[in-house]
């Protein structure tokens, strides 16, 4: 094993590699990757074969290919948009390239007479087979294409960072490592899985009969093996954690001022059974001088904000401070709009702080919280350097498992004062079956929110094959000339923020052709903050009556108008996803459907998983429904949201190395303890003293 501290094998920063600056850095960061390490622990979406060339006779559609040959015919068309045609041949037939968008120095590329190497999918052209915006490289004549030994990784990206120089910095990491250049210690060499530098070969340079679907869904033992050491850093970090807090205390928050009682009595509606329950468990851990750390389940409408609202007047009765932070910009405001109209007229304003607040007006809320504003709502901006609380005692945190465990040690160390801590309270709208649930969420205390507020109506599921489209535009117009609101859910796109941000802009355009007269909103990850907010209010308000938009709007959008959700390629996203996504519909007086359109033909499983969707609305029942039949699953390496924000593991799919955790934990060493907390959570000295 090597010695991580010895400087000659020491992991550097990503920003002391060649060629990274700054900004380059900050991309990196933005996949979470910091240092050298981090690198070989970015998975692959995808695989692609190019070990062997395709004649082009031979190639067949919606399937990708590495092809060579020479060019024996380019011409520029002009159409809606120029394109650029260019026409290759081997001695066994030929094939079209096609660019969109092209420059001067690709078409001197393709000139006539010269050999190119290419690498694209195959589709029906209007003159035959086509490859549209392949990868090509240019071929010397005589020279035979090199080929790799093994298959190649396709890595998810972030604009600006192409996938040649992320891959390639991946493939300099894993060759250091393997040349014992780079430092990479092996808690977990006799776990009975792939040695660590073995499974990571096998994830980033897999043989061309490697089982892809495996590896790809996370079911291969090299998968595993990363995902075992995840869970046990998890949880040997959250322990640290949990024995630091057992000597730690909180202030008691005793609400002298009867807020929280004047809060509850202000609603326009009576409280369930269920949310005075919860309420009340929160109300005791508050009164302790032991820290809270609970987490408030509650299915899709349960009705948590409220029951969140009234554990921060309880902190604001008490003359201190209180934060609610969420993940997304779109979330925290709502959460903003809410709060606003609950407390404003208790006489409490809430100061509001996220990425875009800038200038004058950060200025202005930065002051607010250091002189005591009683009320902080905002993104991960809350936890920033810089900012400061006078006296913040309760921290509330949404859909918690969207940040890192670092993240929300930061946001808790803004209240610590030495040995005193703030309660915390975790919300997630995401059913965690009943089996995995406290090892999700070790440390924790658990409440749920099990019954809906009176007048929630059901939505009804239907399951429909994607050749049916047209008959769900219909549905779509006879539901919008009755006055209702529709969402329409664009596919999964894996590769990228921008295809998925071009497939939706697609989409849009089609559904405005198909519906003429009717304004259609757009909304995906690639707009900027304002832009997205404003689209958002336009549907909320009604201007706008149909929203495109991709998963962006998973949690946290109230449009009770909305009566009617469209999910395209429902059968690529788990069951959690999907179930979120439906809760966004059936929040008003109307009754509420869920189109879940899917291509088939679908298999055994994949069609029972959605049979789940159609057949219950309960989220624990799906989670467990899932869980049970996920198995090998056909997940088709989709991102699986709802869950834990693992790396790696996943805990529905690795239900039995959980069982193993505790055991291995148990075995490791103080050094070994801080080599994986390093790796996978960041930061190791912030537990140290744990």
């Amino acid at each position: 094993m090597n010695d991580s501290s010895h400087p000659a094998d020491a992991p550097r920063p990503i920003d002391a590699l060649d060629g990274i600056g700054p900004a380059m850095a900050a991309k990196f960061h933005g996949l979470g990757i910091r240092r050298e390490t981090d690198l070989l622990f970015h998975l692959p979406l995808r695989y692609e074969d190019r070990t062997r060339l395709t004649p082009l006779a031979r190639v067949r559609p919606s399937t990708s290919a590495l092809v060579a040959g020479r060019v024996v015919h380019q011409e520029v068309r002009q159409g809606r948009t120029r394109s650029l045609l260019v026409t290759l041949e081997d001695e066994t037939g030929q094939l079209v390239l096609r660019f969109f968008r092209f420059y001067p120095s690709q078409r001197r590329q393709f000139a006539v007479g010269n050999r190119v190497l290419c690498f694209g999918e195959v589709r029906f052209g209007p003159g035959g087979f086509e490859m549209a915006h392949p990868e090509a490289r240019s071929l010397r004549d005589g020279e035979a294409p090199r080929l790799p030994d093994h298959l190649t990784a396709v890595y998810p990206t972030t604009a600006g960072l192409g996938q040649s120089r992320l891959a390639g910095l991946i493939h300099d990491a894993l060759d250091r490592a393997l040349a014992g250049r780079l430092a990479l210690p092996d808690p977990l060499s006799d776990a009975g899985l792939p040695a660590l530098t073995e499974a990571l070969v096998a994830i980033h340079r897999p043989r061309a009969d490697a089982d892809l679907d495996a590896l790809v869904d996370g079911r291969h033992p090299a998968v595993q093996r990363l995902a075992l050491e995840e869970l046990v850093a998890q949880h040997v970090a959250m322990a640290r954690l949990q024995r630091a807090r057992d000597r730690q205390h909180a202030e008691p928050l005793s609400d002298a001022d009867g807020m929280a009682a004047r809060l509850v009595a202000a609603f326009p509606f009576e409280p369930t059974g269920a949310q005075r329950r919860v309420i009340a468990e929160i109300d005791a851990d508050l009164s302790s001088e032991r820290p809270m750390r609970r987490l408030l389940q509650g299915d899709v409408g349960s009705g948590k904000t409220l029951v969140a609202a009234a554990a921060l007047a309880r902190a604001i009765g008490s003359g201190r401070q209180a934060a609610l932070v969420a993940p997304t910009e779109i979330l925290a405001e709502q959460h903003l709009r809410t709060l606003s109209e609950w407390f404003v007229p208790l006489g409490i304003e809430p100061v509001w702080l996220a990425g875009k607040v800038q200038g004058a007006a950060r200025r202005d809320a930065l002051e607010k919280l250091a002189g005591g504003a009683p009320l902080a709502v905002g993104t991960h901006a809350l936890f920033q350097a810089g900012v400061t609380f006078r006296d913040l005692r309760l921290v509330v945190v949404d859909e918690q498992h969207r940040f890192g465990v670092g993240q929300r040690l930061a946001l808790a160390e803004k209240g610590s004062d030495g040995a005193r801590i703030p309660h915390q309270l975790v919300m997630t709208a995401t059913p965690i079956p009943r089996t995995l649930a406290m090892t999700a969420w070790a440390g924790l205390e658990v409440s749920v929110i099990d019954e809906l507020p009176p007048g929630r109506k059901p939505v009804t599921t239907a399951l429909v094959d994607a050749r049916r489209r047209d008959e769900v535009v219909e549905r779509i117009r006879v539901a919008l000339a009755e006055g209702r609101q529709a969402y329409w859910v664009c596919p999964l796109v894996e590769e990228s923020d921008l295809l998925e941000a071009e497939a939706a802009e697609t989409t849009a355009a089609e559904l405005e052709r198909a519906l003429p007269g009717t304004p259609v909103g757009l909304v995906h990850g690639r707009m900027k903050p304002a832009d997205k907010q404003a689209v958002m209010q336009a549907f909320k308000n009604g201007r706008t009556r149909l929203l495109v938009a991709t998963t962006v709007i998973e949690v946290g959008v109230d449009v009770p108008k909305a009566s009617l959700m469209i999910i395209e390629n429902a059968e690529r996203m788990g069951l959690s996803q999907l179930h979120q996504l439906r809760g966004r519909v059936g929040r008003g007086d109307e009754r509420a459907a869920c189109v879940l359109m899917y291509r088939g033909p679908l298999g055994e499983l994949a069609r029972a998983r959605l049979e789940v969707m159609r057949e219950t609305t309960d989220g624990f029942r799906i989670a467990e429904k899932d869980l049970e039949l996920r198995g090998p699953g056909e997940v088709l390496g989709t991102r699986q949201t709802g869950m834990l924000k693992y790396r790696v593991a996943d805990l529905l799919r690795d239900a039995d190395l959980v069982e193993r955790v505790e055991e291995l934990a148990g075995r490791l060493e103080a050094a070994d303890e801080d080599r994986l907390i390093d790796r996978w959570v960041g930061d190791a000295g912030r537990f140290a003293d744990a």
